[in-house]
């Protein structure tokens, strides 16, 4: 069709936003005049950014020309497919008997997007998520309805992507949270209105305390308690974790100070810190400030950290663990789990996600199969293991039958704040005062 004649870059050459956007208008337009509807999609790339950061650009190039050879497919003469720029792609249907139809396109468009790419010799797995809004219900005007099919994206990859989600009005109510929080949480951060909680981590044979994982919280003075499943992913987005991340560093290295020195703290790490080389400055840092050995200092990484950003993050744990800092992995078996970088990276810790714990305990033979491979692998690599969300005796008995070194759990202590956890050892305080 014309549309294809001038395209967004030789790239894809596909029509881009201007073109989108003139056949968009078209489409409402008709709509409107003849009574009946039209429909926007927008689709952006699942894992793309990592395929980018570790094959480089010309790799991701190649493959989003793949990407829009079966995005033309999927379209055929039908519907008028462009793209964006970057990642992101477009589609309009300029006329819809029903909603239905919407919905089985944005299903093809996911299932053949997500369909392995073979270049240059890598076979490279990505995934789509697809957000729409049928014209004119959810938009008047092209614009509108741009931005109605963008905030159904955006919920699209907050469910974790790979699906599909339709625009509903109160995604706006949504998006006007999220952006009230995320201007609270750089308040919260700027008034000191975080605090750390810690939770207990026990030997596995004698109960004791061996040290303790620190995990933030946020109470708001209107809001009250907000959920850190709540706010760790507007901080995300935000780019608000590099700076909480270091607060929380330096708080709990300090805090680590009243213990007993063979007792050790926890601080968990995300990808995006890991990816600042200045991460390492940051670590070293809150050990001289607080006065905390190294080896006192755990951090905890999940698995998302290695697919993220290929070889960076590696790079900047193997200077860290340089310093002596121990190095655990956080809910082992529930990514990834590619056993690759378990020989790569010399972990002291990993950890076991609750979700197995449970199952376990209810003698489901996957589970039970899953820990002892863990425990086995980990013992042969000179790696303690930790079992997560130990809530009562016959989860307790079940890890330590398994061989489990150590217990995380509700069983032996919820996440509690400081002076509790100080508490525990009341003839450390002692020591401490007449020292002190």
């Amino acid at each position: 069709s014309s549309d294809v004649c001038s395209s967004d870059l030789p790239l894809t050459r596909l029509p881009n936003r201007l073109q989108l956007t003139e056949a968009l208008s078209k489409a409402i337009a008709q709509a409107k005049q003849h009574n009946h509807r039209c429909a926007f999609l927008l689709s952006d790339l699942d894992r793309f950014k990592a395929i980018n950061d570790t094959l480089g650009h010309q790799t991701g190039d190649k493959l989003l020309e793949k990407v829009a050879d079966r995005l033309r497919r999927v379209c055929s003469d039908q519907y008028l497919c462009g793209r964006i720029g970057g990642d992101e792609f477009a589609l309009v249907m300029r006329e819809i008997e029903d909603p239905l139809q919407v919905e089985q396109l944005a299903h093809s468009i996911i299932s053949d997007l997500s369909l392995p790419y073979e270049v240059d010799q890598h076979t490279l797995y990505i995934g789509a998520s697809v957000g729409s809004g049928i014209g004119p219900r959810d938009g008047e005007d092209a614009e509108t309805l741009f931005r109605s099919a963008d905030l159904a994206l955006y919920r699209a990859k907050d469910e974790g992507g790979g699906v599909h989600r339709v625009y509903e009005p109160m995604l706006h109510a949504f998006a006007e949270e999220r952006r009230i929080l995320e201007l609270a949480l750089r308040e919260a951060l700027e008034k000191n209105q975080l605090h750390l909680v810690y939770q207990p981590v026990v030997n596995a044979r004698t109960g004791n305390v061996e040290g303790f994982e620190s995990l933030v919280r946020w109470t708001h003075p209107e809001l009250g308690p907000v959920s850190p499943a709540k706010f760790v992913p507007v901080a995300e987005d935000a780019r608000l974790i590099a700076p909480i991340g270091e607060w929380v560093l330096r708080t709990a290295c300090m805090e680590a100070m009243n213990w007993p020195s063979d007792v050790r703290v926890a601080v968990n790490v995300s990808a995006e810190q890991l990816s600042n080389p200045n991460f390492v400055a940051v670590v070293m840092s809150a050990l001289a400030q607080s006065g905390l050995t190294s080896d006192r200092l755990e951090l905890e990484v999940t698995e998302s950290v290695f697919m993220r950003e290929g070889t960076g993050a590696t790079q900047i744990l193997e200077q860290i663990m340089g310093l002596g800092v121990r190095l655990s992995l956080d809910d082992f078996g529930t990514g990834y789990s590619s056993l690759g970088y378990l020989s790569r990276t010399r972990f002291s810790t990993i950890k076991i996600d609750r979700s197995f714990v449970t199952s376990a305990a209810k003698n489901e033979p996957e589970s039970l199969a899953i820990i002892r491979a863990v425990v086995a692998l980990a013992q042969s690599l000179g790696m303690a293991t930790t079992a997560e969300g130990v809530e009562n005796e016959t989860e307790v008995e079940m890890v330590n039958q398994l061989g489990c070194s150590k217990i995380q759990g509700y069983y032996f202590g919820r996440p509690m704040p400081a002076d509790e956890a100080r508490a525990l050892f009341p003839h450390q305080q002692k020591q401490a005062r007449a020292a002190g």
